[in-house]
């Protein structure tokens, strides 16, 4: 950042796109976590549930696909940094009051660049994967609320969304 202004670092001087250079930062240990939900109808959430979805297992579905699609965020997201990634979680649970699941993926890794991005594609993925798999039974579904919720590590430190933030 420029004083109070904030810049973007993947925009040049003459506003041409660009990958960042971060060959000369330090490799550290990095962790990202973000969130999001896929709203339904009741009876849906009791299929997903019961097992009784007409394309298979769906929660196991798509935590299989979030993590696969966290690993491939470079080759999705133009300027993402190839990178190895040490963990990737994705974690589906139930929630009565929405109706629907809740999904939160965290990515690790120790390196010279964050793994936000790999969180936010893991969450999405595994959104539009679980919305894929139901959207026979329950076209009305909401996929909403993808953010990133936490992350450590790098120059920038670390930073937790607060509570109710936008």
């Amino acid at each position: 950042m420029s004083g109070d202004r904030p810049t973007l670092t993947h925009i040049g001087a003459t506003g041409e796109a660009h990958m960042v250079d971060v060959g000369g930062k330090s490799e550290t240990a990095r962790s990202a976590t973000a969130e999001g939900y896929v709203k339904m109808n009741r009876a849906t959430l009791h299929l997903i549930r019961e097992g009784n979805a007409k394309k298979g297992d769906v929660i196991g579905t798509a935590r299989l696909a979030g993590i696969m699609a966290a690993k491939q965020t470079a080759n999705l997201i133009p300027l993402c940094h190839p990178l190895m990634l040490t963990k990737v979680g994705v974690d589906i649970v139930e929630d009565e009051t929405l109706p629907g699941l809740r999904v939160t993926a965290t990515a690790k890794l120790t390196g010279r660049t964050g793994v936000e991005m790999e969180a936010l594609t893991a969450v999405s993925v595994t959104c539009l994967t679980i919305y894929d798999m139901a959207k026979a039974a329950d076209r009305e579904m909401e996929i909403g609320g993808i953010r990133l919720v936490e992350k450590s590590g790098g120059r920038s430190g670390d930073y937790r969304r607060a509570e109710g933030g936008q």
